[in-house]
């Protein structure tokens, strides 16, 4: 295996938007290794949407902005008031493959993706993809980054699956293995109830639970990430990210209890699902998921109702070099990473970029 280079948490991929439209207008300003080092701590490869690319914000005006906001206090009963207030939604989640041709023929010929849009950074030595449903804009998406020469990475034991929603499981799993694909779970009722669903993994070994529904707006339905404190993890989302806990369902027999979190109903958006398997405390995260974006009005109280719920803050609220999108990263209670990007005009959701190497 290729060597791996340090985990790096993705610079938020700034919200799913507007790249499809306008990605041809403005040119991405160039950010050298060295100045995303200076800000992000590590390693991290960020790409922003052409549309969203403004003129020259200098170094000196990205900091005063940042100082300017950086000290921002909300007392926790404000806080409570805002996240539900907020205009929250989830925007795409980030993960790295060995073969990113490989993996978007799959997607898009098993799992029914569009490609929407890619791009190769060679003085870097990594290339992103972005493939769903629907515009970035609207829709939540997935984004692939590959690394130069790294071939495999560690899913580990505490990332779990994304669930897509199909109208017939059993012809879906069928195209998949006419097609090659990994079948882990055939078609049938999910235990102890009478869903429909099955598993499959695509080829760098991520799990995909497909779940038979009639149509929805958002067929990539959800990412499934296991906890060692449930009640607690439903606390952090609710409180500092304003997610809803949708249903909870314990499943004794079976020794584990999901809990969905989100930002509206399961048919017509993506969730989170968190499992707590009983007695289990830790996981092994690996190095291959990164993490989820989540797009917020305020980066900068965004962290700081972070803090006050137990998260760790992993990048400062502010801009991004040479452009106006907001962004900041932190790590939940079980160590799980997401990014809040800031939306950068009213109704548009700034989508970034990614997860560069490991």
């Amino acid at each position: 295996m290729a060597r791996l280079l340090p985990p790096l948490p993705t610079a938020a991929t700034a919200a799913a938007a507007s790249a499809s439209a306008s990605a041809s207008r403005f040119r991405i300003p160039a950010i050298s290794v060295a100045r995303r080092q200076a800000l992000f701590g590590e390693r991290v490869g960020l790409r922003v949407p052409a549309r969203l690319a403004t003129r020259g914000v200098s170094a000196g005006a990205e900091a005063g902005g940042s100082a300017a906001r950086a000290g921002t206090v909300i007392s926790p009963e404000e806080a409570v008031e805002w996240v539900k207030k907020d205009r929250r939604r989830l925007l795409h989640v980030v993960y790295r493959v060995g073969d990113l041709d490989k993996t978007i023929k799959f997607y898009t010929e098993c799992l029914g993706m569009k490609l929407l849009r890619r791009r190769d950074i060679p003085e870097e030595r990594y290339t992103n993809a972005f493939l769903g449903y629907g515009p970035e804009d609207s829709h939540f998406v997935v984004e692939l980054t590959y690394n130069y020469g790294v071939e495999s990475y560690d899913i580990g034991s505490g990332f779990g699956h994304f669930g897509i929603a199909v109208e017939d499981v059993e012809k879906t799993v069928e195209l998949i293995k006419a097609k090659g694909g990994t079948v882990t779970r055939e078609p049938g009722p999910v235990k102890g109830g009478k869903s429909v669903i099955a598993f499959i993994k695509d080829p760098d070994g991520y799990k995909f639970e497909l779940i038979e529904r009639g149509p929805t707006p958002e067929p990539l339905c959800q990412v499934m990430l296991r906890v060692g404190d449930l009640d607690r993890a439903i606390s952090f989302y609710e409180k500092a990210f304003g997610m809803e806990l949708l249903r909870r369902k314990d499943n004794p027999q079976y020794k584990y209890t999901i809990a969905m979190m989100g930002y509206g109903p399961e048919d017509k958006n993506a969730v989170l699902e968190l499992t707590y398997n009983y007695g289990v405390k830790e996981y092994d995260k690996g190095n291959a998921y990164a993490q989820i974006a989540v797009g917020t009005d305020d980066v900068y109280k965004t962290a700081e109702v972070v803090r006050q719920n137990g998260g760790q803050i992993t990048r400062e609220p502010g801009p991004l070099p040479g452009i106006s999108t907001k962004i900041t990263a932190c790590i939940d209670p079980d160590g799980w990473k997401s990014v809040s990007v800031g939306f950068f005009l009213e109704l548009l959701a700034p989508p970034m970029n990614s997860c560069k190497s490991l």
